[in-house]
């Protein structure tokens, strides 16, 4: 059996230096997604139905051709996959062109927010191995302020001029892009990031944080029960077309955690 890695981790404000880093941690830890999320939602019922009468069909307009029939639903898979990783390619893409746009004005030079790095030895080579930001909002985390509209509608940055208080006049604090390095998990550092944010809500006054998770997220889903979260709502919009996400079937949960 192969000997379980054992890093220490440092965290860390983030600097310019890191934004390589940074940015390849998001790709990945973003991309990673697709296939589970192709995986659980080819495996649904429906569409487990859908594939066999598509292949039925190829079977049988193809002149009793096997090849035919594999390839009808070899067609459906594909459709099912494609429509996943616009959902995530979409996401990345929002978020790229936003916040992550200039982590330094949005994160580092607001004191609102934060953005932090998890930072340990690998081979003997200092390397950023994590991450996780927040953002500061003002009012309630409604409905609308989800997935599909992250730093969008619904709810505003603090300091914004046009905000409205729509809550019990306390801020809360939205968590975001916790990634940690492949070779790195296991060993509680996603814990060590939520606790991070979770304090800085406090700091900042906050009255709760809260993160979104997709369906196929499993170990999001895990390891916010286990750091004190509950989930306070759910809805199936994401930044893709709405029949996409009717096809990947991917459900986006709302999690709270009061500070």
């Amino acid at each position: 059996m192969a000997q379980k890695n054992n890093f220490q981790f440092s965290i860390r404000e983030y600097s310019p230096s890191d934004e390589l880093a940074v940015m390849s941690l998001l790709r990945n830890g973003i991309h990673e997604h697709v296939y589970p999320a192709f995986f659980k939602a080819l495996s649904h019922p429906d569409h487990i139905g859908i594939a066999l009468s598509i292949s039925m069909a190829g079977y049988v307009l193809g002149g009793s051709s096997y090849f035919q029939a594999l390839l009808f639903g070899s067609a459906w898979a594909g459709l099912i996959y494609y429509c996943c990783h616009e959902i995530y390619e979409g996401y990345l893409e929002k978020r790229l062109s936003l916040d992550m746009a200039d982590i330094n004005a949005n994160y580092v030079d607001n004191p609102e927010n934060g953005f932090w790095v998890a930072e340990a030895d690998v081979g003997g080579q200092s390397k950023v191995v994590g991450m996780v930001a927040v953002l500061g909002r003002v009012g309630s985390s409604v409905e609308g302020d989800r997935f599909d509209d992250c730093n969008g509608g619904g709810a505003v940055e603090r300091g914004s001029e046009n905000f409205q208080d729509g809550g019990d006049g306390c801020g809360y604090g939205e968590m975001s892009h916790v990634v940690v390095e492949f070779q790195c998990r296991g060993q509680k550092l996603g814990s060590q990031l939520t606790k991070k944010a979770l304090e800085f809500c406090k700091e900042q006054g906050h009255s709760r944080l809260v993160v979104d998770v997709t369906s196929p997220q499993t170990a999001a889903v895990s390891l916010c029960q286990k750091s004190g979260f509950v989930q306070t709502g759910s809805h199936k919009k994401t930044h893709a077309n709405r029949w996409f996400s009717k096809l990947a079937r991917i459900n986006v949960m709302r999690m709270e955690k009061l500070v």
